[in-house]
């Protein structure tokens, strides 16, 4: 499923510098304990997270949020359930990947074009999602919401 369509794996600590990142678009979140920095996106059951993004940040917003989620801030659902986990960020930074697929769109236009691109957006995601369950028979760990929890739910909302 449209595994060309995405970027090669990024350190997590050089995701800013994915091309065409200021657009919308889908990210996929892996965690490995191999350096797979530059090597061509494969699904593979290391995926923990699949999310997208169809605000005027684009991707480049959406993970600066998962980021400062994961750090210890608010603002990501699943950075949330990702951090309750993995809670030493400079541990977790060292083995977290990013891959992403944009999709060039203005998503402040109500013209045709942009908003079938951003409905395309919408269902790529359903699309990784499937994927994901086809070859794995589960969603990635902190998509699935019967099994991963909250930080913030569980810890209380002081401590962010």
């Amino acid at each position: 499923m449209h595994g060309n369509k995405f970027s090669k794996w990024s350190s997590w600590s050089h995701r800013d510098k994915l091309k065409d990142i200021k657009y919308p678009g889908i990210y996929v979140i892996r965690i490995s304990n191999k350096d797979i920095e530059n090597r061509k996106f494969t699904w593979h059951e290391e995926i923990v997270y699949i999310g997208m993004t169809n605000a005027i940040s684009g991707l480049k917003g959406r993970l600066t949020a998962f980021d400062n989620t994961i750090i210890g801030k608010r603002g990501h659902g699943g950075a949330d359930r990702f951090r309750y986990k993995h809670n030493n960020y400079e541990t977790l930074i060292k083995k977290l990947f990013v891959s992403v697929a944009s999709f060039k769109a203005d998503v402040t236009s109500n013209n045709p074009s942009d908003l079938i691109t951003m409905g395309t957006v919408t269902k790529f995601e359903y699309q990784a999602f499937a994927q994901y369950v086809e070859l794995f028979g589960t969603l990635p760990e902190f998509n699935d919401k019967k099994r991963s929890k909250k930080y913030s739910l569980t810890y209380g909302r002081e401590n962010h």
